[in-house]
């Protein structure tokens, strides 16, 4: 299902004038997540983690290139604000039109609801989102497990259970989503299969139960 089947998305390719757009995205990104940063003990700038989940859209493993629809690039720089920033469906809808803001609206969760709720919200709601949305939620996935990988990436003071249990939910997440866009499926399959952590000297597998 695409959110845009009476209205083709654009690509750069089709149109270059929509480099200066993407451009403009990724600092509204940037403003509006400035003062966030991630968990991991270095602590960067979260727009890190947006941006990281638009260049995986755009790079040569994901189905999508050569030639990302800009829309879906746009969401993908965006997909956190709506959530986790002062930034209101209002402004976003102003700023990027209709096609974008569904998107990130698609790719929020409730807020209102505990963290468990949202957890089992995204694998319940995720077979039936639109083909964009599931483009960014695979991107999204795959920025955060690789993180989830580095002891330079992790949020600090994870358990190797939490861990774990953060790839089994994902991969519950990622199945209904994957046929999108079978190149980021395939990296996220090679994770769940094969992936590897290390913690207190130990090396453990990401995902204890695929094989």
């Amino acid at each position: 299902m695409s959110l845009t089947a009476d209205l083709p998305l654009t690509s750069i390719t089709s149109d270059p004038s929509r480099i200066s757009q993407l451009l403009a995205t990724a600092h509204f990104a940037a403003v509006a997540h400035s003062q966030q940063r991630r968990k991991s003990p270095s602590s960067p700038a979260y727009v890190q983690h947006p941006l990281h989940v638009a260049a995986l859209l755009a790079s040569p493993a994901s189905s999508l290139h050569p030639d990302p629809p800009v829309e879906v690039l746009q969401a993908a720089m965006l997909h956190d604000v709506i959530e986790d920033t002062e930034t209101t469906v209002e402004e976003l809808r102003e700023r990027f039109g209709h096609v974008v803001t569904n998107i990130v609206l698609e790719c929020s969760d409730d807020k209102s609801l505990s963290k468990e709720a949202r957890k089992q919200a995204q694998i319940d709601h995720s077979p039936h989102k639109s083909d964009e949305a599931k483009h960014v939620k695979l991107a999204d996935k795959l920025s955060n497990l690789t993180d989830l990988m580095s002891s330079k990436g992790r949020p600090a003071g994870w358990s190797v259970q939490r861990i774990q249990e953060y790839f089994v939910w994902s991969k519950r997440v990622t199945d209904s989503c994957k046929h999108v866009n079978p190149g980021l499926g395939e990296q996220l399959d090679e994770i769940y299969r094969n992936g590897t952590f290390e913690l207190g000297g130990k090396t453990y597998k990401c995902h204890p139960e695929c094989e």
